[in-house]
């Protein structure tokens, strides 16, 4: 703890801040001859530990009364704000995935029937038939049945 003491400068007279005149042209007098008030042992906890005495307990009341509250919403807005990420998260593994295999399933039996469609339009061409359904060639081959 920090020990107050009151010494008054004009017994003393040894003062650095001395207004007499042989002191303010002399500068054998400084800062650096005063003796700290602190010892040397003293921590940095030992000094914010000393603050307590400062502060007034009603501050002191209202200050750990807010942090408390402030601790608490941190804590309460991180857990909903988690149980919302795991619902989305779990959400999306269950729903979307098997959607999204099924639309690619789709979409490879779309590109399959595009295939097979080639295939035959390119052996309709090859034979010497016209690529376009109902076209004259089609009809003088026979095939297309007649009424339509």
């Amino acid at each position: 703890m920090v020990k107050v003491s009151i010494d008054d400068e004009k017994e003393t007279g040894s003062s650095p801040y001395a207004s007499t005149s042989s002191s303010r042209t002399s500068s054998s007098v400084s800062l650096s001859s005063v003796d700290s008030d602190t010892p040397e042992s003293e921590s940095f906890y030992d000094r914010l530990v000393a603050l307590v005495d400062i502060v007034p307990p009603q501050t002191r009341h209202t200050i750990s009364s807010r942090l408390s509250k402030t601790t608490s919403f941190l804590h309460r807005s991180g857990k909903v704000v988690g149980n919302l990420v795991w619902i989305v998260t779990t959400s999306a593994l269950l729903v979307g995935l098997p959607l999204a295999l099924i639309l690619e399933d789709e979409a490879k039996i779309v590109q399959e029937e595009r295939n097979m469609l080639a295939q035959q339009q390119g052996v309709q061409q090859m034979i010497g038939g016209s690529p376009y359904p109902g076209s004259d060639a089609n009809k003088q081959q026979g095939l297309v049945p007649p009424g339509f």
